[in-house]
């Protein structure tokens, strides 16, 4: 990493899908691998099903927690349709995690709005590197559909140069005992898809 170069990755989500858990642990991973890293989250309407994001940005001094439009390198989509409504703040060269799994707002519920086709295939046609993967199903596997959050943050492992027993520490601190093996699981999961 270049002494001022500053990376930043953007959780998007809807409410109750470990979005804010997930950036939590990433950030502690961050640190603990001794880079500077700031996070700034949105979550509204989210116990209502409502849109959940988090910035996260590290490097060396990192100065603000929200990364300007056309800046994000990583996008860790944790639903398809949220894959695609923040694309105006990632860079042309930027990394696409999805979770392919889909969750239907209101809207679309009440028949009021068409659900995104095929946003896997228009992904792939503008971004270089597009990764995905139903994560709840991996995370089922695992033993718990609530961890495809880790499932997901196993993916972004791969991406990130910070050493995987890292990674394995924060998990093993971030939850109950009786929770760890099942979130270990998920983790290896996510590097594995």
């Amino acid at each position: 990493m270049a002494d001022n170069e500053v990376k930043s990755i953007l959780f998007a989500g809807v409410g109750g899908q470990g979005i804010l858990r997930a950036s939590d642990i990433i950030c502690e991973v961050i640190m603990e691998a001794g880079l500077d890293v700031k996070k700034s989250e949105v979550h509204g309407m989210a116990q209502r099903g409502g849109c959940v994001t988090s910035h996260v940005r590290y490097g060396k001094k990192v100065y603000s927690p929200l990364a300007e439009p056309g800046t994000i390198q990583m996008l860790i989509a944790f639903e398809k349709m949220e894959s695609l409504r923040y694309l105006k703040f990632l860079k042309k060269d930027a990394v696409i995690i999805m979770n392919t799994e889909e969750i239907y707002p209101p809207a679309v519920n009440m028949g009021d709005a068409p659900y995104p086709e095929d946003a896997v295939s228009f992904l792939k046609e503008h971004y270089a590197k597009v990764i995905h993967f139903n994560a709840a199903e991996l995370a089922q596997k695992a033993g718990n559909i609530k961890t495809a959050n880790v499932v997901l943050l196993g993916a972004a492992s791969n991406l990130i140069n910070i050493d995987k027993s890292i990674w394995e520490s924060v998990i093993k601190k971030s939850f109950p005992e009786k929770l760890i093996k099942i979130n270990l699981a998920a983790f290896q999961m996510g590097i594995d898809a």
